[in-house]
């Protein structure tokens, strides 16, 4: 049974960082589930009170870095709120309207399109945006990549 109890909060901890580039995979969710697995598998007691607040308080900086990096890539390369919703909706869409190139190609061309459609910004600026989208998707796939490599670490210490 141990073989089956790693393996399955292996493939979580794996599906979690897929979920880092195709962002319709909730990374934190696998991540809790593969500490949910092993208290099942084993015992929540192992796992102390202070794991559990250290991953409580992970999770809501996971979400804030998520937002954070799209906000400040559109922001800082004069985008809009419109920028930034293109950007998340191409996001979430591009990888099934493009399958591969569709995770670079959609938070850049939803941040173009809606700040041509929506603020009626000229081409250069609207590719500015789309740039800004791509450089904050790409920050935070590294920087939810490090927090999340950090939740497992604190793992493996706590078991």
């Amino acid at each position: 049974m141990d073989i089956v109890a790693w393996i399955l909060i292996i493939a979580c901890f794996i599906i979690a960082f897929v979920g880092l580039i195709y962002p319709i995979i909730p990374s934190v969710v696998f991540i809790l589930a593969g500490f949910i697995v092993y208290g099942i598998f084993y015992s929540f007691g192992e796992l102390p009170w202070w794991f559990w607040l250290i991953q409580v308080l992970f999770v809501v900086l996971l979400f804030a870095a998520d937002t954070v990096s799209n906000l400040i890539g559109v922001k800082k390369f004069g985008g809009s709120k419109a920028g930034m919703w293109g950007s998340t909706i191409g996001l979430l869409v591009g990888p099934f309207l493009i399958p591969f190139a569709g995770i670079i190609l959609g938070p850049f061309l939803g941040a173009i399109l809606a700040e041509l459609i929506v603020t009626k910004t000229t081409w250069q600026q609207a590719v500015k945006t789309g740039v800004g989208s791509l450089v904050g998707f790409l920050t935070s796939i590294v920087t939810k990549g490090t927090i999340q490599a950090i939740m497992i670490a604190i793992f493996i210490f706590a078991i």
